[in-house]
């Protein structure tokens, strides 16, 4: 089986580090935690980062932060995994589902402008796959409505866009580094903003809402135990420290799918960016809407490569029906939902590799079609 990822790091990179926060007795909010913040600020280009637990905490720190509450609306983009929604929710605001554009991830802004009322606070840009929303539009945005802006950056460490990296456009951006990321610590997340009163307020709830003491702490807010362990930030650091060649060899991957995938009819290949901006945290096609996609999944993990769905249209799921959508309302992100197919991008895949790969979704696209005569 050609599974469908497979973290970058070995043992042998973390060993000496993992033996010494053990020997040490300190396991968490240590030397290792402050020198990942430190590190990964400066290579986003801020002046400040926050580890979290998650992705989500990291969202959700945010929100509070910036004071999202009961009574306020945050725009998001619809296709996106439903923790960015879940976020917002667990806030008490209202989340607003935003169409991707015809046939492509991004959000659609002129959808987002058209669902600006009083009552919306800010907006949660999603870069979808490590592909990066245009930093120009969103700054223009942001002008033009005066709101603020959260980047969902789960998926685009060392990604760019007009020169800035993801994660320092907005206000504050929240990153992921679950397995299936380029940078894993198995679970965890950073924030990373250039305001100061806001990274102070997000380390004290971070922390159980205290501030720490001579004799323990004073407990200022009511937070939360978002806390990063040493080991996860070892981890982190250990990949950080050679983040470019990860990214390097993943372009290097997505070129060669690039090129395979290009004389296919019934594949579209919907970059938002040009190759060297973006991560390729996943490389996700779109497939013609007579094929059914599921069929294929099905077909190619028979044919043993593991392939899976790109990510969901929030307004599809039950969970996101309650605030008044039904399933079609936005349909880009309901066709993206239905039709995106992600292929496995490993390090280390020769060209041979990914042929394998291309040749297996070649010969299933024919049974996979929903009308016949194709």
């Amino acid at each position: 089986m050609i599974p469908l990822i497979k973290p970058d790091i070995s043992f042998d990179e973390v060993a000496d580090d993992i033996k010494a926060i053990l020997d040490s007795g300190r396991l968490t909010s240590g030397n290792y935690v402050e020198t990942f913040e430190r590190e990964f600020a400066n290579y986003i280009g801020v002046k400040h980062a926050v580890t979290t637990t998650s992705a989500t905490t990291a969202l959700h720190l945010c929100l509070v932060a910036f004071g999202i509450g009961p009574g306020d609306e945050v725009l998001v983009s619809d296709f996106t995994f439903p923790a960015s929604g879940n976020a917002i929710v667990q806030t008490g605001a209202v989340p607003i589902m935003v169409d991707c554009l015809p046939d492509r991830f991004d959000l659609d802004l002129d959808d987002a402008r058209a669902k600006v009322t009083k009552k919306t606070k800010a907006i949660m840009i999603i870069h979808p796959f490590g592909q990066p929303v245009s930093g120009e539009e969103i700054k223009q945005f942001s002008e033009d409505t005066g709101l603020l802006v959260l980047e969902d950056a789960a998926c685009a460490i060392a990604s760019s866009t007009g020169g800035f990296r993801c994660g320092s456009i907005g206000n504050a951006a929240a990153f992921s580094f679950h397995p299936r990321k380029v940078l894993t610590t198995g679970e965890g997340g950073m924030i990373t903003t250039d305001d100061a009163a806001v990274i102070e307020r997000l380390t004290i709830l971070r922390t159980h809402g205290g501030i720490s003491s001579n004799t323990g702490m004073r407990f200022v807010d009511n937070g939360y135990n978002y806390r990063m362990t040493e080991i996860q930030a070892a981890l982190g650091l250990a990949q950080l420290k050679r983040i470019d060649a990860i990214v390097d060899e993943r372009r290097r991957i997505a070129r060669l799918y690039l090129q395979l995938l290009e004389p296919l009819n019934a594949v579209a290949l919907p970059l938002s960016a040009r190759e060297e901006q973006c991560s390729f945290q996943s490389f996700v096609i779109l497939l013609d809407d007579d094929i059914c996609r599921d069929t294929l999944i099905a077909a190619m993990k028979e044919d043993g490569v593991e392939v899976t769905l790109g990510t969901y249209a929030m307004h599809d799921h039950l969970a996101f029906k309650r605030f008044g959508y039904e399933s079609g309302d936005l349909p880009n992100a309901l066709s993206a939902q239905n039709q995106s197919l992600t292929l496995p991008l490993i390090s280390g895949m020769q060209e041979a590799d990914v042929a394998a790969v291309v040749d297996i979704l070649k010969s299933n696209l024919t049974q996979s079609y929903r009308r016949t005569g194709k």
